[in-house]
């Protein structure tokens, strides 16, 4: 097993490519923590972990809640030494428009999900990151927060903070620790948040989170360098 004796969490892994993704690692061997608003939903990943003969631990929890972040990192804190693999998944697409008529409420709340509550898991898992001997970051992205796109603005501009947050603190590691970091674009998904971004798309046409999480747990086991941005084809 790839990740035997490690410990990983996981954000947004209640469904999509979050769950796939705890699901894959567990089954490489990683005791995962998923986290996610939904604590039922989170129930049911974590039974189809254990049915799988992995183990995991479940957090509810609320993201942009500010606190809930710091509770979670002292939990875990003080059951594990170290953390191993952190995935930032968790995200919202907010409403698609043009950038004048950005709703400035619900552009809070997406910058709070997708690049603030990010900044905040990385500081309050930071130093379980340095204990681990080979700590991984990775950060999902998506292809507006390299290449703008019309109506995308706000959704864009979340992302591509989240990349230059996620990369400049793999810089600042290099030197000081095991800690590495890496972006991916897991490009078109079969997932709730692309169904509500193109309705009209027929989901048989896009490859299952499975596939994203297949290509994670590559990234993950390899010597990937800190700086690299992976493309889900």
């Amino acid at each position: 097993m790839k990740f035997e004796g490690q410990l990983a969490l996981v954000t947004g892994a209640s469904r999509g490519i979050g769950a796939a993704t705890a699901l894959a690692l567990a089954k490489e061997g990683a005791h995962v923590v998923i986290t996610a608003r939904s604590a039922d939903d989170l129930e049911k990943i974590e039974e189809q972990i254990h049915q799988a003969g992995g183990n995991a631990t479940i957090a509810p929890l609320d993201l942009t809640d500010g606190d809930s972040i710091g509770r979670l990192a002292t939990a875990i804190s003080g059951r594990w030494d170290g953390l191993d693999i952190l995935v930032l998944n968790a995200a919202m697409l907010g409403s698609l428009g043009p950038v004048p008529a950005i709703d400035g409420k619900e552009f809070n709340k997406v910058l709070t999900l997708n690049l603030i509550a990010q900044q905040a898991l990385i500081a309050g898992f930071d130093p379980m990151l340095r204990k681990s001997e080979n700590a991984r970051l990775l950060a999902i992205t998506s292809s507006v927060g390299r290449k703008p796109r019309a109506f995308w603005g706000a959704y864009g501009a979340s992302k591509a903070a989240l990349e230059t947050l996620v990369l400049s603190y793999g810089e600042e590691m290099r030197n000081l620790g095991k800690i590495r970091t890496a972006i991916v674009d897991p490009g078109k998904t079969r997932t709730e948040m692309r169904a509500s971004a193109y309705p009209g798309e027929d989901p048989a046409s896009l490859k299952p989170p499975s596939a994203v999480a297949d290509r994670l747990v590559e990234i993950l086991a390899s010597d990937f360098e800190t700086g690299e941005h992976f493309q889900v084809s």
